[in-house]
């Protein structure tokens, strides 16, 4: 059995520990600067810029089939503000601050709407996951639950003719009346 020299060791080490062949990691450094403040005009063609940047970059997910066989698919990336003020190199803040201001009012909720129609609708066709899509645009399904008050009547004032009607129809339905 031979021995591993400290280098060989070492070397190993930082293959385990070495991005995947072929990541796109080096992409997401491409803006790495002082963040940008927008003009109210500036937003709307940036936030296309990104929609056409999130088409032409999908997700890549491999998948393998039950005969062995691996396949890479293209997966539609969802817009979001997040993603939208990385691409653009702006805090997040400032987005919420824009948000705040009349001058952009208009077109962040533009922006929003662009956003928020990519994504509905990429989860309606079922090319991205509903339930974290419904999550992210703050959608809920509604269950309007009704419940009745259950009131307590004196059995007392039954008459004897009515309780036995009642015992009958507890001991046909398995019901054992409880006792107090």
């Amino acid at each position: 059995m031979a021995v591993k020299s400290r280098q060989e060791k070492v070397k190993q080490k930082r293959n385990k520990m070495a991005a995947p062949e072929g990541n796109q990691y080096w992409k997401l450094a491409h803006n790495w600067k002082k963040p940008v403040k927008l003009k109210p005009e500036e937003i709307l063609p940036k936030a296309i810029d990104y929609l056409t940047w999130c088409t032409s970059n999908p997700l890549i997910e491999e998948k393998a089939f039950g005969t062995g066989y691996m396949a890479k698919m293209n997966k539609i990336r969802a817009a979001t503000i997040q993603g939208f003020c990385f691409y653009c190199n702006m805090s997040i803040q400032t987005w919420y601050e824009y948000e705040k201001q009349e001058a952009y009012s208009e077109i962040i909720t533009r922006v929003k709407s662009m956003f928020f129609s990519q994504k509905f609708e990429g989860a309606a066709a079922g090319l991205l996951d509903g339930n974290i899509i419904a999550r992210e645009l703050g959608l809920k399904e509604h269950i309007e639950q009704k419940t009745t008050e259950i009131k307590k009547f004196d059995i007392t004032k039954l008459s004897d003719e009515e309780l036995r009607l009642i015992d009958e129809l507890q001991r046909k339905g398995g019901v054992v009346p409880e006792e107090s």
